[in-house]
């Protein structure tokens, strides 16, 4: 069985985002309930994912009154084995980005596919709201709507996955170019660090492990 990812702290241009709603706060007790994606590539959106999930029980009002999902809208979605190979199938083994995933989202990602499919999830992750401590540490509190707030982005639709999603997205990219100079670019083929260079048709990030490596991409 192979290995799970390891969480990395510096900024990826290329990366799927995800975020999931569940049926409550345990790992170990509750169920996931709907699951989005977002792919990056080279800090463009270029596809998304989404899906509700039928937990096969009741979803309990509390967290109906949190995300708004109800038992009649699950009630002809597909259930946690269809959902996840589907969204497994999405990401790939590109870096996952989310907000609080170390404590919470991959930890409900872990169990379903160890128990689904008797594999562990071995793509790297990078924690936002661990990125927002070090990068905005004046801030009171980094859930995620305060780092919209903070960056003037939208938080309307929070709390479902999708949204969630795009708005992550959007601060992702905004923490980075804040901290562009405290932030490492890594060459998503070697590991390498990204270096900012001049060429004939201007400014691009180029490998610093050049010429061993030529991986190159615009600013």
């Amino acid at each position: 069985m192979r290995e799970k990812g390891n969480r990395l702290v510096q900024y990826v241009p290329d990366y799927t985002v995800f975020d999931l709603e569940t049926t409550g706060i345990s790992a170990n007790m509750d169920d996931i309930i709907e699951i989005s994606a977002v792919k990056v590539k080279g800090g463009i959106v270029q596809n998304t994912f989404s899906t509700l999930v039928n937990p096969g029980r009741h979803i309990p009002a509390q967290a109906t009154k949190v995300n708004g999902i109800t038992d009649q809208m699950v009630s002809e979605a597909p259930l946690i084995r269809e959902a996840m190979t589907e969204f497994l199938r999405f990401v790939g083994e590109d870096i996952l980005v989310g907000h609080n995933i170390q404590s919470f989202d991959m930890k409900f990602i872990y169990r379903e596919v160890e128990e689904l499919f008797q594999e562990t999830v071995s793509n790297d992750f990078i924690d936002t709201l661990y990125m927002a401590r070090k990068c905005l540490p004046e801030l009171k509190h980094h859930r995620l709507t305060d780092l919209a707030e903070h960056f003037g982005i939208s938080s309307k639709g929070a709390h479902r996955a999708l949204n969630d999603c795009v708005m992550n997205q959007k601060c992702f990219e905004a923490m980075a170019k804040l901290q562009k100079k405290s932030v490492v670019f890594v060459c998503p083929k070697c590991g390498g660090e990204m270096i900012r260079r001049n060429g004939r048709y201007g400014e691009f990030w180029g490998c610093g492990n050049f010429p061993k490596c030529r991986y190159t991409q615009n600013v």
